[in-house]
């Protein structure tokens, strides 16, 4: 075979005839349009366009003509003004280069496209389903979070339209997001049925938004009842090289599927384009109307180098393209097309499997088979270059892009040894990847885990933290206080030191685990119930590091224990007056759905942090675009009444509110400062490997889960009851410590910490004045009473207090009017 244009003959002549398969439809159709068979169970037959520059070289000047025919079209559609505020769409891998073109003729509309290829950093936009493709999902990575909420039309470009499936699951997709008026879908042909057009405007009546189709042609494709089978069948045996049912060679998997080789192995060359610096290689995360005008600037200058490398005389020349990357290889195509006397062909690789059958009634005549050479994120495989072997080309110009710039390119399997095995000369061109800034600025390491850093199993939690162990972070307690109430420190930006417990404090913690352990461990089960019954089935726990992490790894526990789940379990930081780690938030984004995120900590006070989470995810999602985080936090007890999931609202003894990092993995609380975290920097912690003679974390994780048999049925018909109770909050909590702050003279929330657990916390960190306990609370105060003996404390005792305690921080504290060890806290 010396050519693959089919001699006169259709190009879907032998699957016609031997299935059955018809193209019925306008004048011009069978120009457009060859057949073939898939090497795929949804779909037998294969579409096989002659001017989408695919599976089938043609001039680059047909293919990029076509698109902008298209875009001109939806532009003369849409009016001048609504063109203007249009987005345009494409669907990988095989529409990519064609939306590009679209976008082009429409003249100033951003453009993106789908994309098979997840990128670090860059949380998907959204994303949607191909149902009958050989590889379904598709992402959204725009690099501006606002291109696709944009109020202008929309409009969606395919390279055909079969059902019109992926185009409801785009536009159901994006309209739950960004609702707007118009959609435009565009493509090269449309093939539905009836029923098909039918279901899209129905659609478009249910969403309430007008969606207008736009095709070059039309038609429609007659299938036989049994075509799958048959389909298969007729497959499995040409590539098993059985003999032809007619005249003609059969083509078999791999090598029998290629032409016969003509000479001897190719040169391979390279050839450097000169890619200008910055300017993306596609419209993977968004090519705006300002990167088309450089490349219209840059595009001769590229095309005289890769003029300059061909070989004397070239007579034939092909410029291959790599799967999602189709409209830079096309431009470099058609700018060199006008610049050399040789002819000038485009098309490119592509992960779909279709036979080849050299017979020129045939679409795809022969195929290359080569290793994929990017590492794809569904890992490694076969990729396929379709009518380039055998087709007459002296030279071919493989264009990738340098994430596939790899040594399975250059492999003795790589695409460049099977081109050079047909082909004289072969040069190799690299556009190089684009990075969006977002992802730049957002390669963030994989979560720290124990033992390197805590004492928690690996698979318990990964702290989303940077490790700041080697910095002295630690102040003397007074120190401390002193600095944040003068204004001249945040309290995240040193360390207390770390209390050591004497051997009193530790047989209360002991006794404390002992007595609460069955109770703790049905909250844990209440609160995870209530977690997989209202929010979602496969929640990914993040616990606000340090309190919250001991009540994620014990809902992780109690999931696997009663569901056999494996949940995943990160922990990050969130700093009063600061917010949540943004670049956490990032890393999560872009490694689980936003929506299935949950944030558990182990208690509420007032509410403080319930009101810091939601306004600071409320900004991130302004600032990134990044949407889907639940703000509401999953807690063991809310006392306060300030959230709606939690495992009770009692207030009472949580043993690891009793010590630090030796009930919480051996990790400090969390530390922002500026000259140790950077923009892009998880906040930091300190692991204290050196205290791990005093570590109980693992202990006090093991005596609560070995409760969770005996309260299983107990949290059974506890959850069942609080999913039908009335838990909106009341926030009683915040209104108490409000009027005990202007009670007591302190006018400042902040120095009111209520609730058993944060009133153990001024005791152990800050510079305690006073504690107010109810005068029924009972055992579950032992501790406080110990510690605020110990520190010199007054206990006073009040009625209607809703809480079991407070600890009140002294509210004009210095050294000099306390005394420097901190225990005369007399006002």
């Amino acid at each position: 075979m010396n050519t693959p244009v089919n001699d006169g003959v259709w190009s879907g002549t032998w699957v016609t005839e031997r299935l059955g398969v018809e193209l019925v439809g306008d004048d011009g159709l069978t120009d457009l349009l060859g057949l073939a068979l898939r090497r795929n169970p949804k779909r037998a037959h294969l579409l096989v366009s002659h001017v989408l520059g695919k599976h089938v070289p043609q001039s680059p000047s047909v293919v990029y003509d076509h698109g902008i025919a298209l875009g001109r079209r939806i532009r003369d559609l849409l009016g001048r003004e609504e063109a203007e505020r249009a987005v345009v769409l494409g669907y990988a891998e095989t529409a990519t280069g064609l939306g590009h073109a679209v976008a082009d003729g429409l003249g100033t509309a951003p453009y993106l496209h789908s994309t098979r290829r997840p990128v670090p950093g860059i949380a998907p936009a959204g994303g949607f389903e191909e149902s009958h493709s050989h590889a379904t999902s598709h992402l959204l990575l725009p690099e501006d979070p606002g291109l696709l909420a944009s109020p202008g039309p929309l409009v969606l470009v395919d390279d055909e339209f079969s059902t019109g499936n992926t185009v409801l699951n785009t536009i159901r997709a994006l309209h739950a997001r960004h609702p707007r008026r118009r959609y435009v879908v565009a493509a090269l042909v449309d093939m539905r049925a009836p029923s098909d057009a039918a279901r899209l405007d129905a659609f478009a009546r249910e969403i309430g938004a007008r969606v207008d189709l736009i095709a070059t042609a039309s038609g429609t494709v007659r299938l036989p009842a049994d075509v799958l089978e048959r389909g298969r069948r007729l497959v499995a045996r040409h590539e098993a090289g059985a003999a032809e049912e007619r005249p003609g060679k059969a083509a078999g998997p791999r090598g029998a599927a290629e032409a016969p080789k003509e000479h001897a192995r190719g040169r391979v060359g390279r050839v450097e384009l000169g890619w200008p610096r910055g300017l993306p290689d596609g419209g993977r995360h968004g090519f705006t109307p300002a990167h088309r005008q450089r490349l219209e600037q840059a595009l001769p200058a590229m095309a005289a180098r890769v003029a300059e490398a061909l070989p004397d005389g070239a007579r034939r020349v092909l410029v291959l393209g790599f799967e999602e990357l189709m409209y830079a290889p096309l431009r470099l195509a058609r700018e060199l097309e006008r610049t050399v006397a040789a002819e000038v062909r485009y098309s490119s690789t592509t992960r779909s499997p279709v036979l080849a059958v050299d017979d020129p009634g045939y679409a795809i005549r022969t195929r290359l088979v080569f290793d994929a050479h990017d590492d794809p994120a569904d890992g490694p495989g076969e990729r396929y270059a379709y009518n380039v072997a055998g087709g007459g080309f002296d030279t071919v110009v493989a264009v990738v892009d340098s994430v596939a710039d790899t040594p399975e390119l250059h492999a003795p399997t790589g695409l460049l040894a099977r081109l050079a095995a047909h082909v004289p000369h072969v040069l190799l061109a690299v556009v190089p990847s684009y990075v969006p800034e977002r992802s730049r600025s957002s390669m963030l390491p994989e979560p720290l885990r124990g033992p390197v850093f805590s004492s928690y199993a690996p698979d318990e939690v990964g702290w989303l933290l940077q490790d700041l162990s080697d910095v002295a972070l630690e102040a003397p307690t007074e120190e401390r206080e002193e600095a944040i109430q003068s204004g001249g420190a945040h309290y995240a930006e040193s360390l207390p030191v770390e209390y050591q417990p004497s051997e009193r404090y530790q047989e209360l913690f002991h006794a404390a685990l002992k007595t609460s352990a069955a109770r703790i461990a049905q909250a844990v089960g209440v609160v995870t119930e209530t977690v997989l019954a209202e929010r979602t089935p496969r929640p990914v726990l993040v616990s606000l590091a340090r309190a919250g992490t001991p009540i994620g790894v014990l809902m992780r526990r109690w999931a696997r224990f009663r569901h056999g789940l494996d949940l995943p379990h990160y922990a990050v930081s969130i700093v009063r007056g600061r917010g949540i780690d943004a670049n956490a938030l990032r890393w999560l984004a872009a490694h689980h759905d936003p929506a299935d995120v949950v944030f558990v900590d182990g208690w509420t006070g007032k509410g403080a942090i319930t009101r810091e989470l939601t306004q600071a995810i409320s900004e991130f999602e302004e600032k990134e675009g990044i949407v889907g985080f639940d703000p509401e936090i999953a807690v063991l007890a809310d006392p306060g009444s300030c959230v709606r999931t939690y495992g009770t609202r009692e207030d009472f003894l949580i043993p690891s509110a009793c010590l630090n990092s030796t009930v919480s993995g051996l990790v400090s609380r969390t530390v922002l400062r500026a000259d140790l975290v950077g923009p892009h920097d998880y906040h930091g912690a300190k692991f204290y490997r050196e205290l791990a003679g005093s570590d109980v974390s693992n202990l006090f994780l093991d005596t609560v889960s070995s409760r969770f048999a005996e309260v299983a049925d107990a949290v059974d018909t506890a959850s069942k009851e609080l999913l039908s109770a009335d838990r909106t909050p009341t926030w009683a909590g915040w209104a108490a410590v409000e009027r005990i702050s202007e009670e007591y003279g302190i006018h400042d929330v902040n120095l009111v910490k209520p609730g058993v657990g944060e009133t153990t916390r001024v005791l152990l960190r800050r510079v305690p004045w006073k504690v107010l306990a109810r005068a029924d609370a009972g055992p579950d105060l032992d501790h406080v009473r110990l510690l605020a003996e110990q520190r010199g404390v007054p206990v006073e005792e009040v009625d209607e207090l809703p809480y079991r305690c407070v600890g009140l921080i002294h509210p004009r504290y210095t050294r000099g009017a306390t005394g420097a060890d901190g225990r005369a806290v007399s006002r």
